[in-house]
């Protein structure tokens, strides 16, 4: 493959004859256009430097802004500090650059020695600076400049106050992101996005909502900051209500829409909608960008459709660690652990390193398919073969392992070796395991730490009871009864949820608000005569408290 300078285009016609090329520029900034990698990109260089194009601050600004959008932003900046008199437009590139990627504390540093030189900092200086900051969270940095922009009177610019309520909203701060943008008078569609976008970061999705309803103008920015609002605050009703909105004003959704409203779809088992959008996905020819497709896959494992999970993750051509942590999790959630270990060799034979999340999934796959030495052979080797330290959850995953199998004094002594203090999940697993096995000291243990973590939680009560009645123990019964009385502790509860004609129902026990709840309860007594019928003989035990 030839390299660019080396093309034959009218630009390296002019290198060739070397006419005037110090005088103009233009044919080096087509180059830069084209520039694809980091060879482009030094040969480039090699021919500013002889022909004096480096001394000009415009030609030098781009060359470094092409360093930073191909990943070379220390390329660009070991230029930039030779330049002998850089101008603030040459500065405002390099903090640009550095914004943009982990170097966030570089971008600060130059912003400041722009005012040691005696610049003074533009329009274009305090956006980019404060991106940087966004990117440290540091709010005394960001008070310190917007205290300069007061200073210099740029403080009203609708793009640095943009970007001081972004640098607030991040740090946490958003009632004084919320007074910069209730003084501005004129705003854009971007200062808007930006207030709600905030309210999002930090969960007050009501103030989020009524500033969207309150725009003049919306764009696909808009509608994806409350649907992805929604659905990170597990609102997931609402973020689906909101993109069938978008979905009427016919708005286009974008990557980071369809990302969030998978999401919410996951959650609520919103399957129709989820195979929508990957209709959606495909049309559009969006199917290569891999988080899309691991949010698909994710989606069909949650609401219950593991087959067509797994046409979607057969169809990738490129897989991340996510692709295939995400598939081991959701063949072992729906009880095909060997298959999930399957995948995790073919995951060590493409060279895909797992991280922790992986083997959480993989230690998932052993325990629901009872298969313990291949659990503790995974558990072992994370650290051994990957150098990955388990954390809680993986010891929780081996507490469950253990559990299933009736190992549960193994499961106990494991729990009591761990070097953290186990929480409500490990020893929640721990009594359901001494539940279905019958187990009363391990489940009283279990129990005992589950009341101090979790005081209120009626279910942990309802197991250890269930023990008691099932080793006929029913003054114990009584006793737990007794304690909960004692306590306040009230039984939760419980719900469920089912999508018909793209809308999600939602029902809580004793909950008779539903408009259709005669023809419902019709429905299901039909469903528990004909399950009789057929046969199924249902667990009788009522909770004591009933």
């Amino acid at each position: 493959m030839r390299s660019l300078i080396e093309s034959n285009g009218p630009a390296y016609t002019i290198l060739k004859r070397k006419v005037h090329i110090s005088v103009d520029p233009t044919n080096f900034l087509s180059l830069l256009r084209q520039c694809a990698n980091f060879r482009d990109l030094n040969q480039i260089h090699g021919h500013m430097v002889p022909r004096g194009l480096d001394r000009c601050n415009l030609l030098l600004s781009k060359f470094i802004e092409t360093s930073s959008i191909l990943g070379f932003t220390g390329y660009g900046y070991s230029v930039f500090v030779r330049k002998t008199d850089p101008d603030v437009y040459l500065y405002n590139t390099m903090i640009k650059g550095f914004a943009q990627t982990s170097s966030a504390q570089e971008a600060v540093i130059l912003y400041n020695k722009i005012q040691v030189l005696g610049f003074k900092p533009d329009t274009y200086s305090f956006p980019f600076v404060l991106k940087a900051v966004v990117s440290l969270a540091q709010v005394e940095i960001g008070r310190e400049i917007h205290g300069q922009a007061i200073n210099i009177g740029l403080d009203s610019d609708i793009h640095i106050v943009t970007g001081l309520i972004q640098m607030y909203s991040v740090c946490g701060f958003i009632s004084d992101a919320r007074k910069l943008f209730d003084g501005v008078l004129t705003r854009d569609v971007v200062l808007w996005n930006a207030m709600i976008a905030g309210y999002a970061k930090v969960g007050e999705m009501d103030s989020a909502r009524e500033l969207f309803e309150l725009m003049p103008v919306r764009n696909v920015i808009s509608w994806t900051a409350v649907i992805a609002g929604y659905a990170q605050t597990n609102q997931s009703n609402e973020a689906i209500m909101i993109f069938r909105r978008m979905q009427l004003a016919d708005v286009e959704p974008d990557e980071i829409a369809m990302l969030a409203v998978l999401s919410a779809c996951a959650d609520l088992g919103a399957l129709e909608l989820g195979e929508w959008i990957h209709d959606y996905i495909e049309k559009h020819g969006m199917c290569k960008i891999v988080p899309l497709t691991n949010a698909l896959i994710d989606m069909y494992v949650k609401s219950g459709s593991i087959e067509k999970a797994m046409r979607v993750f057969e169809k990738m051509k490129h897989r991340s660690v996510i692709t295939w942590t995400t598939v081991i999790a959701g063949l072992a959630l729906h009880g095909r652990g060997r298959e999930a270990l399957e995948i995790f060799s073919f995951m060590e034979k493409a060279r895909v390193k797992p991280n922790e999340v992986t083997f959480i999934g993989v230690l998932s796959a052993c325990s629901h398919v009872g298969l313990v030495e291949m659990g503790r052979w995974y558990f072992s080797i994370m650290s051994s073969r990957y150098h990955i330290t388990p954390k809680i959850e993986h010891f929780g995953c081996m507490v469950d392992l253990l559990g299933r199998a009736s190992l549960l004094q193994e499961a106990l002594e494991l729990v009591q070796s761990m070097p953290f203090v186990a929480n409500e999940a490990i020893w929640g697993s721990l009594l359901a395991a001494s539940r279905v096995h019958g187990d009363v000291d391990v489940g009283q243990c279990a129990l005992r730490h589950l009341t101090e973590l979790e005081p209120h939680n009626s279910g942990n009560y309802t197991l250890l009871s269930n023990i008691y009645a099932a080793s006929g123990m029913w003054q114990e019964v009584g006793e737990v009864r007794k304690t909960m009385r004692d306590k306040g502790v009230k039984k939760m509860p419980g719900g469920s949820s089912i999508e018909l004609n793209n809308r999600v129902h939602e029902f809580i026990s004793g909950d008779k608000s539903h408009p259709h709840l005669e023809r419902i309860y019709k429905v299901l007594s039909e469903i528990k005569d004909q399950l009789k019928m057929a046969g199924y003989c249902p667990d009788e035990f009522r909770w004591p408290l009933e």
